[in-house]
């Protein structure tokens, strides 16, 4: 009986992060690592080694709808992918050398990095839509005062005005043909070398890196680098997936359960992310790795 209800309260926790792996576009390590880490009482590497398998399906899942959505660049994402493959091995082994709290501190100090990071950018992009609604309804009030229009065409104006001001702006989704490029590619790969090496060595995905740099080297909406950064993980954390198989430090049973849940979830994240605003998606990142770095850093403290 305790064992069917682990198991089902799994598959639940793991329904839950699919859902925000496939909004976001994390592989879910962020919250997985602190999850089986505190729920189940994992040591540290075999947490990670845990979360590292979970990650896959996670991503995979998320990487259909997002492909079929067209909410992602393909040859941006196989670029970081491949790239965080040839570096994801060597964190595993870093790890294998580190002791757990040098694990757990570099996963929260990473973590807690880029929630600040996110933070700094969804505040950025709320005080420019702030300023986009203030000039929309200064500029339906000069209308209205001049007469321009008439009443209702002045209502139904200003009502434009300021829709068009809170929608991110056709410059914000550029044509995915333009990642396509040598230098775009070149970059991305670089990218991914970084987040693989972490990715590796405090067992998550690397989305909480590639996410960032993605809207800051290529001026990337949310909504276009979560399905890519999903499709890097996927590639990036099978090879340290494996090395940890090799290691014996993976909890199979666990990282099934859990993984029944996340693959429907990603799934129904990856079909949310068009109904949810860019300032709601960028709030979210930046929260949920908030809460995520906080509770790693809590329990190394042995606070609970």
């Amino acid at each position: 009986m305790e064992i069917a209800f682990t198991a089902i309260a799994s598959v639940a926790v793991g329904l839950a992060i699919g859902v925000l792996s496939g909004l976001i576009g994390v592989g879910g390590g962020t919250i997985l690592v602190p999850v089986f880490k505190l729920a189940y009482g994992m040591p540290a590497i075999a947490a990670t080694a845990t979360s590292l398998f979970t990650i896959i399906p996670t991503s995979a899942a998320g990487v259909v709808t997002h492909i079929r959505n067209k909410t992602c660049i393909p040859v941006l994402g196989l670029a970081a992918g491949i790239g965080g493959a040839c570096t994801s091995s060597l964190g595993v082994w870093l790890a294998s050398l580190s002791p757990e709290w040098a694990i757990m501190v570099a996963a929260a100090l990473v973590i807690g990095y880029s929630a600040a990071t996110m933070l700094q950018k969804a505040l950025k992009l709320w005080r420019r839509q702030r300023a986009q609604g203030a000039d929309a309804d200064g500029r339906a009030g000069a209308d209205v005062a001049e007469g321009a229009t008439a009443g209702a065409d002045v209502a139904e104006g200003a009502t434009d005005a300021a829709v068009a001001a809170r929608a991110p702006s056709a410059a914000a989704f550029p044509r995915i043909e333009g990642f396509s490029t040598r230098k775009t590619v070149v970059a991305g790969a670089a990218i991914g070398l970084g987040a693989g090496l972490v990715s590796g060595y405090v067992g998550v995905g690397g989305g909480f890196i590639m996410i960032p740099l993605f809207m800051q080297v290529f001026r990337m909406p949310m909504r276009l680098t979560s399905g890519t950064s999903l499709i890097a993980i996927m590639l990036l954390a099978t090879p340290a997936t494996i090395a940890q198989a090799v290691l014996g430090n993976i909890d199979w049973v666990a990282g099934i359960c859990v993984a029944l849940g996340t693959m429907p979830g990603a799934a129904i994240g990856s079909r949310l992310i068009t109904r949810v605003p860019e300032l709601a998606l960028r709030l979210v990142f930046s929260g949920f790795l908030f809460v995520a770095a906080t509770l790693l850093v809590l329990n190394q403290l042995h606070v609970f």
